[in-house]
């Protein structure tokens, strides 16, 4: 994905607006739907109140279940997956705008927050239609203090740019619950096992191995998302895991919750 070939986007005609420089857009999205990669003048706050959305950028994957939220610079290309019916609700800051309230915040990366009660309310009643000027000025400034404080990794995956490793990774992705080894999947990417090792390390920041267990975390986070009646023993057996237990750990390894305290939380 590069500059070039990322279309700038302009905001549709459904924005609301809510002071000079904010930006305010709801809209359903089916599951399936697909917003292909492009990018905005403008930095954005992306949240599904109801669904989960996956939302890939040059840096990774991002996944965003409905207790996650994910900000997005102005001019970062991005593409959005929705992996169920989903509530978005997305708020525009034109860069001017943030530059003047945000007091230099490092808002110039696109990262993953967990969205506490508070920042799930304080975004839901920006999209109210009884809000006065006054309490949605102090409502977006709220959403923006929660933003700073909530960041959470733990759903993203880094994809490396060397494109051996890019590719291994797309192999992985694609089958999170195979148990091919390290020299196999080399060999199908024309790099050996060595190489495919320090590139996933340097490039992604971790290991071969728990990237890979990062890669199958998120696919359990997706597919308990969006499947009400999946039980944890089918989803542990689904990705691979000896045991219902072994799965737990791994997952709270990642999360810092079970698959069912994500489940209860996330509504799924």
């Amino acid at each position: 994905m590069t500059v070039v070939d990322t279309p700038l986007k302009p905001l549709g005609a459904d924005r609301v607006t809510t002071e000079p420089g904010v930006h305010l857009i709801a809209r359903l999205y089916h599951k399936g739907a697909r917003l292909d990669p492009h990018m905005h003048r403008e930095s954005q706050l992306i949240y599904a109140s109801r669904g989960t959305m996956q939302v890939t950028t040059p840096r990774g994957r991002w996944l965003v279940p409905p207790d996650r939220a994910v900000w997005v610079p102005a001019r970062h290309g991005h593409a959005i997956d929705m992996l169920a019916d989903s509530q978005m609700r997305t708020l525009y800051f034109e860069l001017d705008w943030l530059k003047r309230e945000t007091r230099g915040a490092r808002l110039d990366r696109e990262f993953v927050v967990q969205v506490s009660p508070l920042l799930h309310q304080a975004i839901l009643a920006l999209f109210a239609a009884d809000g006065g000027p006054e309490r949605t000025a102090l409502l977006v400034r709220l959403a923006l203090l929660e933003l700073r404080r909530a960041e959470d990794s733990s759903t993203f995956i880094p994809l490396p740019q060397d494109p051996r490793a890019r590719r291994a990774a797309q192999l992985v992705l694609a089958s999170p619950a195979s148990e091919e080894d390290l020299a196999t999947l080399a060999g199908k990417v024309g790099s050996s096992a060595r190489t495919l090792s320090r590139l996933f390390a340097a490039e992604t920041r971790l290991s071969f191995k728990a990237w890979c267990q990062r890669a199958r975390i998120a696919a359990a986070i997706e597919r308990l998302s969006t499947d009400r009646h999946l039980s944890v023993k089918q989803l542990a057996a689904d990705l691979g895991y000896a045991s219902v237990p072994a799965f737990s750990h791994a997952f709270r390894q990642v999360t810092g919750r079970t698959p069912t305290e994500f489940a209860e939380q996330t509504g799924a």
